[in-house]
């Protein structure tokens, strides 16, 4: 096990819960529990991590492993729930927040599957917890992914058996992990690739040679932010979501003349629901941003993949990025410049992987895209980051279970350290899908920051409108200038 995934797991056991999630309405009829019992047992095997359990190294000398868990039984994962009447949106997301909550069995498989019967329109839902460390961008593509299909017509496979490996000692454990202990710094630096370790001819090393990346953060860390987001969080959890029509966003990106990309809109929408929850706590500043960790897909480097590469989603590896969002800048246009400039700087002029290649890999890469853009957070001084935001594009075709359609689904993002607030962002079939995340105790005006973002799209979006009409909103300048890369 990493020494990432030990980090997450530690945190979790300190009572913070550290799951990803989505929830996702099918069209019904449901299926039956016995159904996804036998679709479960079929698909496992493509992802043999959720049958495997964490074993802990006495005494704490070394990282914990996975194991197979010998007593693994899909029935203990397999959840089955109805909502209330009318079974509407409100009920279900209720349910999902309740589910999300609660933390998972540390002694089992680290996921749970919620079967969500009585939701009106004949339409049912399932509800998918799983924890970041199984999410390693090593061992497959998530539990969702190996779920659906593309294909509605598509014949559930036969249950496949499954035998566990062997159980290993107490006493190998604890040699392994002393050994794993005393050998581990020497074994990664091994591993480290050759540029990173050698002395370059002019006696600076590779590694402390700075870099155009280094810098880009170094500056985004030094600008002013908003300390007051920050703080400690408690073990419950508020979640709220939005949708918006994709064609919006795409419209708000194309106009007023910022010619921003979908990812930028998605950053000034959010941008925008943190601008008014700051207003209305009479914290806003315009001389303070809102940083946020934003992790970016970027082609993988060649050689021995870098923890973060998944061979479930081939060439493309999950790096973090910092933005400041300029909450304290009025004008939604200059506010979506602002943040197109910093993503500009942030590739340096690398290629990104566009949204049509993630839109197109194997599977329904999106909830695993989500889950490793999640893991990302711990690793970065919390008190710097006041937010995380995560925005997958989806595909742009139809995904099915057991030849129900999927119509919705809609991402769950944890918060962890004193980072209160996250965002996960998913377009599925012309929408674009928004889940917010809040500690309860700290962030009970979330609801402000969810109606912030669709307020944040059409604002946009009516922007674009009028500029093609040649209508000038109220108190818009002539042309907005052009503002620096970063907060004044």
């Amino acid at each position: 096990m990493s020494i990432l995934d030990a980090g997450l797991l530690r945190d979790d056991g300190g009572g913070v819960p550290m799951h990803a999630g989505t929830v996702a309405v099918f069209d019904g009829p449901a299926p039956t529990y016995l159904d996804l019992v036998r679709l479960l047992l079929a698909r496992l095997s493509l992802v043999p991590r959720y049958r495997q359990r964490v074993r802990t190294v006495p005494l704490g000398l070394g990282r914990p492993a996975w194991v197979d868990d010998e007593h693994f039984q899909v029935r203990y994962h397999l959840r089955h729930a109805a909502v209330p009447a009318p079974g509407g949106a409100g009920q279900l997301r209720d349910l999902a927040g309740r589910v999300f909550a609660q933390r998972l069995d540390a002694t089992r498989p680290l996921w749970e599957l919620w079967l969500v019967e009585g939701l009106r329109d004949d339409r049912w839902a399932l509800i998918t917890k799983t924890h970041l460390g199984m999410v390693d961008g090593v061992t497959g593509a998530d539990l969702t992914s190996a779920l659906l299909d593309a294909l509605p017509d598509r014949r559930p496979p036969a249950p496949r058996s499954w035998i566990p490996a062997p159980t290993r000692s107490t006493a190998w454990h604890l040699v392994d992990g002393v050994r794993d202990a005393l050998a581990g710094p020497a074994h990664r630096l091994a591993r480290t690739p050759a540029p990173a370790i050698q002395a370059d001819r002019t006696g600076m090393s590779g590694r402390a040679a700075p870099t155009a990346a280094a810098l880009v953060t170094l500056r985004r860390l030094a600008s002013a932010s908003t300390r007051a987001l920050n703080g400690p969080i408690g073990p419950d959890r508020r979640w709220e979501w939005a949708d918006v029509r994709l064609a919006d966003v795409t419209a708000a990106g194309a106009g007023a003349g910022a010619g921003a990309a979908g990812h930028a809109v998605v950053l000034a929408a959010v941008t925008r629901g943190l601008r008014d929850l700051l207003a209305g706590r009479g914290e806003l500043s315009r001389d303070r941003a809102v940083r946020a960790l934003v992790p970016v897909a970027v082609p993988a480097w060649s050689g021995p993949g870098p923890s973060g590469a998944h061979p479930g989603l081939p060439g493309v590896r999950v790096r973090p990025a910092l933005v400041n969002l300029p909450v304290g800048e009025p004008d939604p246009v200059a506010r979506l410049a602002r943040i197109r400039d910093q993503l500009t700087e942030t590739r340096g002029g690398r290629p990104a992987v566009g949204a049509r290649v993630l839109a197109g890999l194997p599977g329904f890469a999106a909830p695993t895209l989500v889950a490793m853009g999640a893991r990302l957070s711990p690793r970065f001084p919390q008190s710097a980051v006041q937010a995380v935001v995560t925005n997958v594009p989806g595909p742009g075709t139809a995904r099915y279970l057991l030849g129900r359609r999927m119509v919705e689904i809609r991402p769950y993002v944890p918060v962890a350290g004193t980072v209160r607030i996250s965002v996960g962002v998913i377009s599925y079939l012309g929408r674009l899908y928004a889940g917010v995340t809040g500690d309860f105790g700290a962030v009970p005006d979330l609801g402000v920051l969810r109606d912030g973002v669709r307020a944040g799209v059409d604002e946009l979006a009516g922007r674009a409108r009028d500029e093609r009409t040649g209508v000038k909103p109220p108190g818009c300048p002539e042309s907005p200038p052009r503002a620096p890369t970063g907060p004044d």
